[in-house]
């Protein structure tokens, strides 16, 4: 692509003046010595002398100054700076100064979130395997003992393979965990949209984990009694995955004897908000920005032994925002927690 040079002629026509003005008074001091000044004599003189000038000095300038200038924008076009060859080149030194600067600037953005991904890859791929290489030497180890002699115990035996199976299911969670959120992000996974009644979905996440709540002592609760149903558009599977991972969570790190609570209301004339609040831990807020990452854990040491594949939320989010919805959360460290999400009301 060859570029075209937006030129400045703002030099040559103030040096031109300068010279120009300065022959003219050295010339009309000559004459005015010999007694042959002649004031047109001067005036052509000085015309003559700045159109000279003016188109030696551009020429020149664009010789020097403009090729130097070229070398920039193209040292600029090979660091990958594509906006640099779509418009003429200036030579401008104003302008040329400031879109070196918007370069420098977006640089230094461009590295600075480099080492951010880099500092995200380093440790996703740090919890990767750990959520991985826990199961893995958990069923190492029991098959080891059982190899070791421990199978011939009967009930050990049963015992060693129930855990082991309790590990390898873990594995699977992640696995597939995994494999979902992939799908999601790549845009992988189609969303089967239709009308259903989300309050009758509620009331059969409710079903699945009521004994999962008993075991704890939490209340799974509408906030009122829906009389009327409430009916949304989107895919029912995936907003019953939604539910039931953000029920999950709340009641793995709710109190005991606590509460979960939905409910739902209308946000626009379009749209209606889905709420999960509990009076549980609550979340810090220097967490909150983060909650939504992969295998991101508030709680490193102790969040492990609750179980999951710690893909949970994230799983949440890119479901809700592959329905173009969002997601909210908010959350006060030992009073509780409230997730919330949009979904489209049926017309």
């Amino acid at each position: 692509m060859q570029l075209q040079f937006r030129k400045s002629y703002k030099f040559a026509a103030k040096t031109a003046l300068y010279i120009a003005i300065l022959l003219t008074l050295i010339t009309s001091v000559f004459l005015y010595a010999s007694n042959a000044i002649s004031y047109w004599f001067a005036l052509v003189f000085f015309m003559v002398s700045y159109a000279i000038s003016f188109f030696v000095i551009q020429h020149r300038a664009e010789r020097f100054i403009y090729k130097r200038v070229k070398k920039i924008y193209d040292d600029l076009t090979i660091m990958e700076s594509a906006n640099y060859t779509k418009g003429a080149i200036t030579t401008d030194m104003r302008t040329l100064t400031e879109e070196i600067d918007k370069f420098a600037r977006d640089k230094k953005i461009e590295i600075e979130t480099l080492k951010v991904r880099e500092e995200y890859r380093k440790e996703f791929l740090g919890n990767v395997s750990h959520e991985l290489k826990t199961p893995l030497f958990t069923v190492q180890g029991y098959i080891l003992t059982l190899l070791d002699g421990a199978m011939n115990d009967k009930p050990l035996l049963e015992k060693y393979l129930e855990r082991a199976n309790k590990a390898v299911e873990r594995l699977g969670y992640i696995v597939k965990d995994l494999d979902m959120i992939t799908k999601l992000e790549m845009g992988d996974l189609s969303l089967n949209t239709e009308v259903f009644d989300i309050i009758e979905l509620v009331k059969n996440v409710f079903d699945m984990l009521e004994m999962k709540a008993s075991k704890k002592n939490i209340t799974l609760a509408f906030d009122t009694k829906y009389k009327t149903p409430i009916l949304v558009k989107a895919d029912k599977e995936r907003v019953q995955q939604v539910l039931i991972n953000l029920m999950v969570n709340s009641i793995k790190y709710g109190r005991e004897k606590g509460t979960t609570e939905i409910s739902i209301e209308n946000l626009v004339k379009n749209k209606v908000i889905v709420r999960v609040t509990d009076n549980g831990e609550g979340i810090e807020k220097k967490y909150l920005a983060r909650i939504f990452e992969r295998f991101y854990r508030v709680d490193k040491s102790g969040s492990r032994k609750e179980g999951g594949s710690g893909l949970g939320l994230a799983i949440v989010k890119h479901i809700i925002e592959a329905h173009n919805e969002k997601i909210y959360v908010e959350s006060e460290f030992g009073v509780g927690s409230e997730f919330s999400f949009t979904l489209e009301k049926a017309k």
